[in-house]
């Protein structure tokens, strides 16, 4: 698998010259989805097993079944099979009582957000997703309708991609009370979004492109408009976290990009 993978990037970096360089990062079979942040990175692969990258080696988390899994500052959280919630505490997956959720993401200060099985979405209050060690029932704040994938940075606000695959913004977050200014749709459209923690915003298309969101500033947290990542492979899902860009191929080919 990396042999392979190590001859598609070389025949990549022939046929395309871009700003972003692509190496072949530590493989792992049949991969579906990646998340990375706080310096760590997470996964999982097709038949729904969870994986933390540490080093060069994939090394298996517990035993749910999950089919999101995610990781920053508040925690390593997930959503099996069955939509149920789970957050890794204590070197295990504790299963969460409350709202069933399709896919959550821990990118914000603290809280976390997702979208429940029937697209709504919601979020935890930082100092409740903090509190929770395996033990009673969580409270989710509603947040917004019809939200297919939804992903917060620390520093500039949310970001999400409805049932439509519009894609929207809402400004900083208060990760203590969830609350929110209003949506703003944002030219383009999407499959997926994640913010990192420096407020890069990262989308991929159902066609497989890469789109990177420019002119992010503190006083345009949305941006100006969006610039195309060129890749010779078609890419199914990705994370960004401490300036290296994390992508998984439509084949299952991981890959790690910086500047």
């Amino acid at each position: 698998m990396k042999a392979v993978a190590v001859l598609l990037l070389v025949m990549c970096h022939l046929a395309v010259s871009h700003a972003w360089k692509c190496r072949a990062a530590p493989q792992l079979p049949t991969i579906v989805q990646i998340d990375a942040g706080q310096g760590k990175v997470v996964a999982r692969d097709a038949s729904y097993s969870v994986y933390m990258l540490c080093g060069t080696t994939w090394f298996k988390l517990g035993s749910p079944r999950l089919k999101h899994v995610t990781v920053g500052p508040g925690g390593i959280w997930g959503a099996d099979t069955s939509n149920r919630v789970y957050k890794y505490v204590n070197g295990q997956f504790r299963v969460a009582s409350g709202l069933y959720m399709q896919q959550v993401d821990a990118g914000g200060d603290g809280q976390i957000v997702g979208t429940t099985y029937n697209y709504y979405g919601y979020c935890l209050r930082s100092y409740l997703a903090a509190a929770f060690t395996g033990t009673g029932s969580l409270s989710w704040t509603y947040s917004s309708i019809y939200l297919r994938y939804y992903s917060c940075g620390p520093l500039y606000g949310c970001w999400a991609v409805d049932t439509s695959f519009r894609i929207w913004f809402t400004k900083k977050m208060v990760p203590t009370s969830c609350g929110i200014s209003s949506w703003k749709r944002i030219s383009g459209a999407a499959k997926m979004v994640e913010v990192g923690t420096d407020g890069t915003v990262f989308v991929v298309t159902r066609g497989g492109h890469v789109f990177q969101r420019t002119g992010i500033t503190s006083g345009r947290p949305q941006g100006t408009s969006w610039t195309k990542i060129k890749m010779c492979l078609s890419i199914h899902h990705l994370s960004y976290d401490q300036s290296r860009l994390w992508v998984v191929s439509k084949g299952g080919i991981v890959m790690q990009c910086t500047q």
